[in-house]
């Protein structure tokens, strides 16, 4: 019962939020250490609190495609839905980068494009360093640059973007 989503959700882009993420990349989540121990039962403040913990971003790495930390939170948040409000507090946050990092990729999976665009051009003043967990090693990326990939990638964390249409 812990891989479902709130039945208080509503659909993102005409589908269950999770399936934003693809089918393989879920069920490995879920298989995942960190997702059975530190995930259940999480709410929005729980996840914003395992946020400020978290030391990269990433997707998948290693040799079996281990979810980082950053991608189960991630799923923890399509599943629950926060409300607005909470994730703009995400994307206002100064103090922690990752949290600021999270708020900003959910909300580039399940905003609405000038939402999007509205909220996550000011991280292009944001020039911190920020730790990006590869699947062979690691790299050094900075929050300007993580708001030019979610606003022109395709793809980020090995995730599917829906199609965020030109300015």
């Amino acid at each position: 019962m812990a891989n479902v989503t709130d039945p208080l959700a509503h659909s993102v882009h005409g589908t269950n939020p999770q399936n934003l993420v693809e089918y393989i990349t879920r069920q490995k989540i879920y298989d995942s250490l960190y997702w059975k121990e530190e995930c259940f039962g999480l709410s929005a403040s729980d996840v914003a609190t395992k946020a400020t913990d978290l030391k990269a971003l990433g997707g998948s790495y290693g040799g079996n495609n281990k979810p980082t930390r950053f991608l189960c939170l991630a799923l923890k948040l399509l599943q629950i839905q926060p409300e607005e409000g909470i994730v703009e507090e995400f994307l206002e946050n100064e103090e922690f980068k990752y949290v600021r990092a999270l708020g900003a990729f959910y909300l580039r999976l399940t905003g609405r494009p000038a939402e999007i665009y509205e909220l996550i051009e000011p991280l292009f003043n944001d020039f911190r360093k920020l730790r990006f967990r590869e699947s062979t090693g690691w790299k050094v990326t900075y929050m300007d640059e993580l708001a030019d990939e979610l606003l022109t990638s395709d793809r980020y964390c090995g995730i599917a973007l829906p199609h965020l249409p030109k300015r």
